[in-house]
């Protein structure tokens, strides 16, 4: 009798839920169907802090505490029954921990001290969509429950396409970015200002977000989450030389500034590009309506200004964060867009939201134009697939978008939404902004 079919049979055997797993040596299972990197796809989801301490390059590591949450996240196409088992070793002695898919929970215990294959058993996957493996430890003898550095997982619910991150675990754990990029009224002499608000629902105020309003061209423009008790208003300008180092921009390339708000920090920024960077903290709140101002006009010796004011309701008024001048540039604002993005791997696995209303550009020449058409767009983990947790489109009259959270319902990319017109231009005293 072949060791495929030996293999066949036992993959057979049911297993009621609580029941205990010896680990199974690798000799009986070869070539799982899918091996998913613990190191990309898994986040202790109860203590965000313990990320970079349990989450390693080599997968999970340095799980020492009963009370850790650990989930592994995976899309499937398909459902019915799946097998999983990992690669996975303890220091020294035994640990038991406890593997749940879809309700339903394993006993697991572990002895090898070299990394082998340890079957978990079998679960039921009953709806297609976002699943995870969540594993919690239950006793151990060595200092920490397990190494663990891959998820195997066969059978029917993994006949279909299985999404997973695969490859540059840094941008797959921050999650897919989202934009709207707007349809700009092409009959105007140079678009001059650009007006945006935001909303951020109750609880989509998460660490690691940046809700950003007026993106142009050549920067920009938003609201970001920090950390718990720090919150900022950010605006950028990029620099026409391409380096992600500011160090080597020469001279008559550097973002000049030309003035900059009360409070307001400026600095030079690096590795996405590089340019000038203005922000100031800011306790912004959840539920609360900002407003966006962004100007951009051609200046002196082939350059181009642009200015960031802000409005808040806790203030009520316009308050200039930054003006800043680009050289080699001429040009009015273009390229007009908003996003949002979580720049924090350890937060991957929470969902964040915002509402984008009421978008107007003003031309050169006074006009007013409302913008109320634009394209749903998404970065590259969200084009070659993975992470699909990802939405946006048109709710309550508000363009949204929303990312991260392993959510199901995404959003199909370079979609056209447009929303209702309000036809409520802003009232802005320009003269009193300076």
């Amino acid at each position: 009798m072949s060791h495929i079919f030996l293999l066949y049979l036992f993959l057979l055997i049911p297993m009621s839920p609580q029941q205990d797993v010896p680990y199974m040596d690798s000799r009986l299972q070869k070539d799982p169907v899918i091996s998913i990197p613990a190191a990309g796809n898994s986040w202790v989801v109860n203590d965000v802090n313990l990320n970079d301490k349990v989450i390693s390059r080599k997968g999970i590591e340095n799980w020492s505490e009963k009370s850790t949450i650990i989930r592994t996240y995976f899309r499937t196409e398909a459902t019915g029954k799946i097998e999983i088992a990992f690669r996975g070793r303890v220091a020294s002695g035994q640990s038991s921990v406890t593997m749940t898919l879809g309700g339903k929970s394993q006993t697991i215990r572990i002895s090898n001290t070299g990394f082998d294959t340890v079957k978990a058993g079998s679960f039921i996957i009953d709806k297609p969509g976002y699943q995870y493996v969540e594993l919690k430890g239950i006793a151990k003898d060595a200092g920490t429950f397990a190494e663990i550095s891959e998820f195997l997982i066969s059978g029917p619910a993994t006949f279909g396409k299985v999404y997973f991150i695969k490859e540059d675990f840094y941008f797959g754990r921050r999650g897919p970015s989202v934009h709207l990029r707007y349809e700009l009224p092409g009959d105007n002499p140079g678009l001059e200002w650009f007006y945006n608000e935001i909303t951020i629902p109750s609880g989509s105020d998460v660490i690691g977000s940046y809700f950003m309003a007026n993106g142009f061209a050549d920067g920009y423009f938003g609201i970001q989450v920090n950390s718990p008790t720090e919150r900022r208003i950010l605006f950028s300008v990029w620099s026409p030389y391409k380096t992600d180092n500011p160090g080597e921009i020469p001279e008559e390339y550097r973002i000049i500034l030309l003035k900059k708000g009360k409070d307001v920090i400026t600095k030079e920024f690096g590795n996405e590009g590089s340019g000038g960077q203005s922000y100031r903290v800011f306790q912004w709140k959840a539920g609360n309506t900002y407003r966006f101002l962004l100007n951009g006009h051609p200046s002196v010796n082939n350059s181009t200004d642009y200015t960031a004011h802000f409005f808040a309701p806790e203030t009520g008024k316009w308050e200039l964060i930054a003006s800043f001048r680009r050289p080699k540039t001429n040009n009015y604002l273009k390229s007009l867009y908003s996003f949002l993005e979580n720049f924090m791997t350890e937060t991957g696995p929470l969902e964040r939201k915002g509402y984008y209303s009421n978008q107007w550009v003003r031309d050169s020449e006074g006009k007013w134009h409302e913008l109320s058409d634009i394209k749903f767009t998404a970065d590259a983990t969200a084009r070659k697939e993975s992470r699909l947790d990802y939405s946006g489109g048109v709710e309550n009259g508000m363009f949204f978008l929303r990312n991260c959270g392993f959510f199901s319902d995404m959003t199909k990319m370079d979609q056209s939404f447009s929303r209702p017109k309000t036809g409520k231009r802003p009232e802005i005293d320009f003269a009193g902004l300076y």
